[in-house]
C-alpha cells in the first residue's frame, strides 16, 4: 500500500535548538496514525510542518508519492491537507458558517453566497454525524461543539487528510467518546487522520499505528494491536512509568482550610455554589470529584479571591480570609495551580524567568528599596528549572515558547517553593503526558508527607482516586457526600456526581455486584 503521506527525515531547527531531528513518518490511507511523545518532544512542530506553518531545514515530504514543498497552510489545503489545532482559531462573535467560510467565501455576482454556504456546512455535518447548527454564534456553543466547527473548516475545504492536536485536551469524558466516534466515521468516508496525542487509552482505543518521538528524535513505529501501554509509555519517556501512585496512608491533624456556608454566584448572577461545607487538614489530599460546571471554578476562585463571594467564609488556619485581595490571600499561606494555566497562571509574552517570580519579586531579598535584583531572580528560576525538569532553553525564554507540560511544571515549582500551608491543585494534569503527570502526583504526595493540605479538582476519576485521601463530590455547587477511596469505586462516583444519594448510589452498586462498603 503506497502511504498518502510521507515524510523522510525531517529537520527542524530553532537556532541552536533541533526539534526535530530526522524523523520519519508515513500514513497509509484510511488509517489513524497516532503520534505520541512527551509534552515538547516535537510532536506538534512535526505536523506545523507538515501543514506549512514551519518550514524544514531537511527532509521531504510526499504526497501520494509525489514530492511536494508546503510554503503555507494554503498549500497543504490545496494538497488535501487539513489540520485541527489544539488551541481553536474561531472569531467569537461570528457565526459557525461564518468561521468555515472565512477566507475561502463562495460568492454569486460579488456578493458572499451565505445562505448557499450554510447549506454545504449542514450536508457535511449531516455527512459525518457533527451534529452542527450553521447559524449558531462560536460564543454560545460548547468547546466539543467548536472543535466539531474547526473539523468541518477543514472538510469544507476539501481535506482528504488531517490533522488533529492533542483534540481530547478541553474535552469532557462524554465529548471524547462522541470524537472518537466521529473519527470513525471519517475514516468510514475515505479519510485519513494523524492523532497527535499523548493519552496512551486513547490511542489503545482508537489509532492503528503509533509513532514515537522522544526529545526531538523518532523513536519508532509500531502496530497498536502489537503492543500495550506500559510498552507505549516507556518508549515515550524512555523508563518505566508508574500508572498508580505509590503512596502511604495519610496521617491528617489540624484543619487548614475551612469552608462555612459558602455561596458564589457566576458573571451572570446564577448562584453556583450554594451552602458549601469542606475542610481540608494538614498531611491530607482531598479531591473534589464532580462533573465540569458544577461549580468547581467558583469555589477556586472565591478562596483564591479571584471571585466575589456572596456570603459564607473561608478560614485559613482559623483565621479568616474572606473576602481579601488575592495577594492578601497568597500571603496568608496558599499556593494556587489554577486550571487555566495560560488566563491565571502566566504571562507568556514574559520570561519563564520572570513568570516564576510573579509571586515574590516584591518581597526580601529580591526587592529591596524599591530595587529587584535580577541576578536573584535568574539564580531561583533556574534552581526551581532544574528540580522541577522544565525544558526549556533557560530562564529568558518566554513562557509561551515552552510546551504546555513544561509551563505547568513552572507553575508547580513556582507554588510548591514558596512552601504554601494549602496547595490549591486545579485540573493540575490536564494536557500532560504520562512522565509529567507522574511528576505531579508525586509531587503532590510530597506536599501532603510534609505537613501540608492538598485540595485537588480534577475531572478525570482515576486521577481523584488515585491521589486523594479523602474525596468529596460535588453538585450543583454543594459536596454531596464525602468518601474514603479505598471504600468506593468509578461507579459510586459516578452516581454521587450525576446527582444520585448515596443510598441510591451505594444500592445501585450492591445490586451491579459492587465492592463499596460506604
Amino acid at each position: 500500500m503506497e502511504p498518502v503521506i510521507e515524510m523522510l527525515n525531517i529537520r527542524k531547527e530553532f537556532g541552536n535548538f533541533v526539534a526535530n531531528d530526522n524523523i520519519t513518518l508515513q500514513l497509509n490511507k484510511g488509517e489513524i496514525h497516532a503520534l505520541l511523545g512527551e509534552n515538547g518532544a516535537g510532536k506538534s512542530t512535526l505536523m506545523n510542518v507538515l501543514f506549512g506553518l514551519y518550514q524544514p531545514e531537511g527532509g521531504e515530504i510526499r504526497v501520494h508519492g509525489n514530492v511536494v514543498k508546503i510554503t503555507d497552510p494554503n498549500v497543504a489545503n490545496s494538497l488535501g491537507i487539513g489540520m485541527v489545532h489544539q488551541h481553536f482559531m474561531l472569531v467569537e462573535e461570528f457565526s459557525v458558517t461564518e468561521n468555515i467560510i472565512l477566507g475561502s467565501e463562495p460568492t454569486k455576482m460579488g456578493m458572499i453566497n451565505a445562505k448557499s454556504a450554510a447549506k454545504k456546512v449542514q450536508e457535511l455535518s449531516e455527512l459525518y454525524g457533527l451534529d452542527v447548527d450553521p447559524y449558531a454564534k462560536i460564543k454560545d456553543i460548547s468547546v466539543g461543539m467548536q472543535q466539531r466547527v474547526e473539523i468541518l473548516k477543514t472538510l469544507y475545504r476539501g481535506a482528504e487528510i488531517l490533522i488533529f492536536d492533542e483534540p481530547t485536551s478541553s474535552l469532557t469524558p462524554q465529548e471524547i467518546t462522541e470524537l472518537i466516534q466521529i473519527m470513525r466515521r471519517l475514516i468510514e468516508e475515505g479519510k485519513s487522520i494523524i492523532l497527535i496525542t499523548h493519552k496512551l487509552k486513547e490511542i489503545m482505543e482508537v489509532s492503528d499505528r503509533v509513532t514515537i518521538i522522544r526529545k526531538g528524535k523518532g523513536i519508532g513505529t509500531v502496530v497498536t494491536a502489537e503492543t500495550n501501554p506500559n510498552e507505549l509509555a516507556s518508549l515515550m519517556v524512555g523508563r518505566q512509568v508508574e500508572f498508580k501512585t505509590i503512596k502511604g496512608l495519610a496521617n491528617p491533624t489540624t484543619d487548614v482550610l475551612n469552608i462555612k456556608d459558602l455561596f458564589v454566584t457566576d458573571y451572570r448572577g446564577i448562584e453556583k455554589v450554594r451552602g458549601l461545607n469542606l475542610n481540608v487538614r494538614k498531611g491530607e489530599i482531598v479531591g473534589i470529584a464532580g462533573i465540569d460546571g458544577n461549580g468547581q471554578s467558583e469555589l477556586i476562585e472565591a478562596i483564591t479571591g479571584l471571585r466575589k463571594v456572596k456570603s459564607g467564609h473561608v478560614f485559613i488556619k482559623g483565621q479568616e480570609i474572606t473576602g481579601k485581595s488575592p495577594r492578601k490571600i497568597t500571603e496568608s499561606g496558599i499556593g494556587h495551580i489554577p486550571q487555566d494555566r495560560h488566563k491565571h497562571g502566566l504571562i507568556l509574552d514574559f520570561s519563564i524567568g520572570h513568570n516564576i517570580a510573579l509571586q515574590t519579586y516584591y518581597t526580601e531579598p529580591i526587592s529591596k528599596k524599591g530595587f529587584i535584583n535580577y541576578s536573584l531572580i535568574s539564580k531561583k528560576a533556574n534552581e526551581i528549572i532544574q528540580k522541577y525538569d522544565v525544558r526549556t532553553q533557560g530562564d529568558h525564554e518566554p513562557a509561551r515558547a515552552l510546551s504546555g507540560g513544561n509551563q505547568q511544571k513552572a507553575i508547580i515549582g513556582r507554588e510548591i517553593d514558596r512552601d504554601p500551608d494549602l496547595l490549591i491543585a486545579a485540573l493540575p494534569t490536564r494536557g500532560l503526558d504520562v512522565g509529567a503527570i507522574e511528576f505531579i502526583h508525586h509531587s503532590l504526595i510530597e506536599q501532603r508527607d510534609k505537613g501540608k493540605a492538598v485540595l485537588l479538582i480534577s475531572f478525570e476519576l482515576d486521577e481523584v482516586m488515585n491521589v486523594s485521601d479523602r474525596i468529596a463530590v460535588i453538585y450543583e455547587g454543594q459536596i454531596v457526600d464525602t468518601l474514603d477511596p479505598l471504600e468506593t469505586n468509578e461507579q459510586e462516583l459516578g452516581l454521587l456526581m450525576a446527582g444520585q444519594t448515596n443510598k441510591v448510589a451505594h444500592s445501585h452498586q450492591v445490586k451491579e455486584g459492587g465492592d463499596s462498603h460506604v
